[in-house]
């Protein structure tokens, strides 16, 4: 076993974790979108799997939904289609999960992730309890807290009109302003995005607020109810329990209130959390139950280098001891900074502009990829096109890492992984005639690394945009995948991308918020692009709009006023010409 690279996949509703082991110690793991057999298209699957590890000698694949032989077979299928040379076993994220708890051994695993689950075993005996799904089970998961949560919040407000402070928490975390927006956003929200309000709801139980306690402990009721069932149809008098799961592993209290309430029941319940995550879990299985792993300490970079942004400025060095008034002078001074960095790269701004207009010309499109402030950035300026320019949603488009909750919250360890980086760029099918914009003003963000590197492959020409001199990259023991994503984190001083934009601005006011300085700097070099893009393509008339979408009433008076200057008419008569032309400039104009 040895001398054989072992690679195990867990996959359930919030993600896919998965872990190449070789040599008794995992050289390689992360985490990608979610794979649940019975949820998720199974092209999805194939796409999340053809960005994994591909010289393996042993895979184990374990997702939801895949409960019956038929499921099994179908999994088998897709993962013989990526790694056809490999061993392979397939099965439910219950076998991987049970694996993890307690290897060989009689017990009890009780998940509560997205979803919930106990599944037992003593001898050849397996016994389960919840795990039907979310419109019909899982109990105790965290879909069952978010939509009880949500529930009592609208029941609140329905009975009383109360405005508890856990249904403004609720609003904040998911951007909306009231609970019409609320309902809307429930009826096409997914299993996984409901979920990932459970935090919210923790928090105001820690707040003590009485409806997240109770529905907390409704969590911890319907668990233990199942433990003990299953407890009981094992006869385990003295059972080792273990706990698995999101909620178990980032809510701690809800363990500790878990024991409790299960010691009432079952006093000689040992319970303690998972001994090792389920992709570890997958990869013992698939090693015929012989892997040996040793606890190592994750990779790190062979070069530590300390980039210009993560340096102290020494000029407010003692920003914590300036007058409000001495902080806007420096943040003022600070700017020129960033219009230093902008005339730098004029030639490497223009060039970009030149290379995403000709994209565009031959039927391509403009991605920009980043990470927390950078990836934010993208988004925004893509936004932005369609009202501004009339041009298609799809000309311009923002990917951060994390999705869609990144952008109003930061989430952890998002741009550290190449694969999802790589993954994007199938996911969003770019091809050959598009150009990827890749953006971290550290030069380091993973995720961002991953993509590039993956659009070279597919032959797309690759903009990467920085604020640090490109530095060489540690190289890891990692392999790198088929689909050429190495686990290194930062891109080598030779890269060969097609356009390097480099935005020194320097060390930052708050030494390492790249959010300030690096950010700014972002932000016009963004607006730049874009709009030189748009105004070489003609969807300016001189520097006015004339393709903006007039969808609110200070757009339709703009527009008004862009019909009369350009048709020399009154602006009554502006508003006919657009009313007859549905509110389309263009087509306004011409009318005699």
């Amino acid at each position: 076993m040895d001398d054989e690279k072992v690679l195990g996949i867990e996959g359930g509703g919030t993600k896919t974790a998965w872990a190449l082991v070789a040599n008794g110690a995992i050289i390689e793991s992360g985490k990608l979108p979610a794979s649940n057999l019975r949820l998720t298209p199974l092209d999805q699957i194939t796409k999340i799997f053809h960005v994994l590890p591909r010289a393996v000698d042993r895979i184990g694949v374990f997702l939801a939904g895949c409960v019956t032989e038929e499921d099994r077979a179908i999994l088998l299928k897709l993962a013989q289609a990526v790694w056809p040379t490999a061993k392979i076993v397939a099965g439910s994220d219950r076998d991987s999960g049970m694996a993890a708890c307690l290897r060989d051994r009689d017990g009890i695993a009780v998940n509560a992730g997205t979803g919930s689950s106990v599944t037992g075993r003593s001898g050849r005996q397996i016994e389960k309890a919840g795990g039907w799904g979310h419109i019909l089970g899982d109990a105790g998961g965290a879909y069952f807290v978010s939509i009880r949560a949500l529930r009592s919040v609208l029941r609140e407000y329905d009975l009383r009109r109360g405005e508890r402070e856990f249904a403004a928490n609720i609003l904040c975390a998911l951007g909306l302003n009231n609970f019409d927006e609320l309902v809307r956003w429930a009826q096409t929200a997914d299993k996984m995005e409901i979920a990932s309000l459970a935090p919210v709801v923790f928090e105001a139980a820690r707040k003590s607020d009485e409806a997240a306690r109770q529905i907390i402990a409704a969590g911890v009721s319907a668990l233990v109810d199942f433990t003990t069932a299953v407890s009981m149809r094992l006869q385990l008098e003295t059972p080792e329990v273990r706990l698995m799961g999101g909620l178990f592993e980032n809510q701690k209290f809800y363990g500790v209130a878990f024991a409790k309430a299960l010691s009432e029941k079952i006093p000689a319940a040992e319970v303690a959390l998972c001994e090792s995550p389920p992709e570890v879990g997958a990869a013992w299985l698939a090693a015929d139950e012989r892997l040996q792993l040793a606890k190592t300490e994750e990779w790190a970079a062979a070069v530590q280098l300390i980039s210009p942004t993560e340096e102290a400025n020494p000029k407010s060095a003692n920003l914590d001891r300036l007058s409000a008034h001495e902080i806007v002078e420096l943040f003022v001074a600070e700017e020129k900074s960033v219009e230093e960095a902008l005339r730098q790269c004029v030639d490497q701004l223009a060039r970009a502009i030149e290379l995403s207009a000709s994209a565009i010309g031959s039927g391509g499109r403009i991605f920009y990829v980043g990470a927390g402030t950078s990836g934010r950035l993208g988004v925004l300026d893509a936004a932005e096109i369609p009202p501004t320019f009339g041009a298609s949603a799809d000309l311009f488009q923002g990917i951060i890492a994390g999705g869609a909750p990144a952008l109003r919250q930061s989430i952890e360890g998002a741009e550290d992984d190449a694969r999802s980086g790589a993954l994007a760029m199938d996911e969003r099918r770019v091809k050959r005639e598009d150009v990827v914009i890749g953006i971290s003003a550290s030069g380091r963000a993973a995720f961002v690394i991953g993509a590039l590197r993956r659009a070279q492959e597919i032959g797309a020409q690759t903009i990467f945009m920085t604020s640090n001199v490109p530095i060489a990259a540690g190289v890891s023991p990692a392999e790198t995948s088929a689909a050429g994503t190495a686990a290194s984190t930062a891109p080598s001083s030779t890269e060969n991308w097609d356009l390097v934009i480099n935005l020194l601005t320097g060390p930052e006011i708050v030494a390492g918020s790249t959010r300030l300085k690096a950010g700014t700097a972002t932000k016009v070099a963004l607006n730049i692009i874009s709009t030189g893009v748009m105004a070489r393509l003609g969807r300016v008339h001189g520097n006015l709009m004339i393709d903006l979408q007039p969808t609110n009433k200070k757009l339709r008076e703009r527009a008004i006023g862009l019909v009369s200057q350009l048709a020399g008419c009154s602006r009554d008569s502006a508003r006919s010409r657009l009313e007859r032309a549905d509110w389309n400039l263009r087509e306004a104009l011409k009318e005699e």
